[in-house]
C-alpha cells in the first residue's frame, strides 16, 4: 500500500471480504467449540443390571445428554447384503455415484467431478447390548439416521467404468463433460458390531430407549469409534477452525491497521502543507539552505549571477549568459540537453 493518498476500492473490498470471512470462521469455531463442550460433559453410564434403577432415580427419568457403549443386537428381523453372504446388519446404505471429468473453461483444465445419482437407506429396530454375553438390559436406539457420525462399514465397493464410443467421445469433448464411470457402494451397520450411543437416555415404563437430545449445542452420534477417540476428533476440530479464525482475523485487523495509517498520513500531509507554504513564504533568502537558493529570475544556470543572454541552436534552450558560453569546453555542449551547439543567437532583454 501507499503511504499517502486516499484507499482504493480494492483495499476496502479485501477488508470487507476478510472481516465476513472471518466472522463466518468465528460463528462456526463458536458453535463447534460448544458441540466439544457438551460432549465433554455428557454423563457416561455403564451398560449394565443398575441402569434402570439410575434412570428412574434422575429427575424426569432420563439423563439429557449420555454416553452408551455396547453391541449392536437386532429386534426382530435383519438385514442381509445383497453383495456379501452371511452379513447381516441393522441399517444398509445402497449408493451410487457418478464420475466424470468437467472442463474448466477458466483454468483450462479437466477437474474429477462426483455426484450421487441413487441412495436408498434401509433400517429396522435394534439396540445396544452390553458387550458380554448373559446381561438381560438393552437399551432401543429410535431415529438413528438423525445421528451425525452413523459408524457404517463400507462392506462392498466396485467400480463401473464407461465403455463411450468414437461419437460418444466427440460429443463429450464438445459438451465439457466426460464420463469416467459409476461407483457402487454398500454400507452396513453389522450385527454385534461395537456402537457408542450419545444421547438423550429416557426411561419408559420399563423400556430404555436412546433418543435425539433437545438442548442446544448437544448432538446425536451412532459412532463405531469409543467415546474417547471421538471427544478427540472434535477438540481437533475445534482446534482446526479457531486456528483458522485467527489467521483471517489477524487479515482484517491488518488491513484496517493499513487503511487508518493510510487516512492519517493523508490527513497529516493536508495540515502540514499550509504550514510549510508559510514557512517558505516567511524565510528570507539567507536563511534557506543553500541547496535550496536560487539566483534570480531569468539567471544563468552555470553562474546564477548574470542574465541569460543566448539562445542555443539547434536545441533552443535559454540558459545561459554570454561570458560562460565562451568559457564552455570544447565542443561546446548545451548545460541543459548536452546537444553540440551548432550556433548561437545573442538574447537582448527590453
Amino acid at each position: 500500500m501507499e503511504s499517502g493518498g486516499r484507499p482504493s476500492l480494492g483495499q476496502f473490498i479485501l477488508l470487507g471480504t476478510s472481516s465476513v470471512v472471518t466472522a463466518f470462521l468465528y460463528s462456526v469455531y463458536r458453535q463447534k467449540a460448544q458441540v466439544a463442550q457438551e460432549l465433554k460433559g455428557a454423563k457416561r453410564i455403564h451398560l449394565g443390571e443398575d441402569l434402570k434403577s439410575i434412570l428412574s432415580e434422575a429427575p424426569g427419568k432420563c439423563v439429557p445428554y449420555a454416553v452408551i457403549e455396547g453391541a449392536v443386537r437386532s429386534v426382530k428381523e435383519t438385514l442381509n447384503s445383497q453383495f456379501v453372504e452371511n452379513c447381516k446388519g441393522v441399517i444398509q446404505r445402497l449408493t451410487l455415484q457418478e464420475h466424470k471429468m468437467v472442463w474448466n473453461r477458466t483454468t483450462h483444465l479437466w477437474n474429477d467431478c462426483s455426484k450421487i445419482i441413487h441412495q436408498r437407506t434401509n433400517t429396522v429396530p435394534f439396540d445396544l447390548v452390553p458387550h458380554e454375553d448373559g446381561a438381560g438390559v438393552a437399551v432401543r436406539v429410535l431415529k438413528p439416521l438423525d445421528a451425525v457420525d452413523l459408524g457404517l462399514e463400507t462392506v462392498y465397493e466396485r467400480f463401473h467404468p464407461s465403455t463411450p464410443s468414437f461419437t460418444d467421445v466427440v460429443g463429450h469433448y464438445l459438451s465439457g463433460e466426460r464420463p469416467k464411470g459409476v461407483q457402487e457402494t454398500e454400507e452396513m451397520l453389522k450385527v454385534g458390531a461395537p456402537l457408542t450411543g450419545v444421547g438423550e437416555l429416557v426411561l419408559d415404563h420399563s423400556c430404555v430407549r436412546l433418543q435425539p437430545p433437545k438442548g442446544p449445542g448437544m448432538q446425536y452420534y451412532l459412532s463405531s469409534q469409543d467415546f474417547d477417540s471421538l471427544l478427540q476428533r472434535q477438540e481437533s476440530s475445534v482446534r482446526l477452525w479457531k486456528v483458522l479464525a485467527l489467521v483471517f482475523g489477524f487479515a482484517a485487523c491488518a488491513s484496517l491497521f493499513f487503511l487508518l495509517r493510510k487516512q492519517y498520513l493523508r490527513r497529516r500531509r493536508e495540515r502540514q502543507r499550509p504550514e510549510e507554504e508559510f514557512r517558505e513564504r516567511a524565510c528570507p533568502e539567507e536563511d534557506r539552505p543553500e541547496e535550496d537558493r536560487e539566483g534570480p529570475k531569468g539567471a544563468c544556470v552555470v553562474c546564477l549571477n548574470n542574465f541569460r543572454s543566448c539562445v542555443f541552436l539547434e536545441c533552443g534552450h535559454v540558459c545561459a549568459c554570454t561570458e560562460c558560453y565562451r568559457a564552455l569546453p570544447e565542443p561546446r555542449r548545451c548545460p541543459i540537453c548536452r546537444q553540440e551547439i551548432s550556433r548561437v543567437v545573442r538574447l537582448y532583454n527590453s
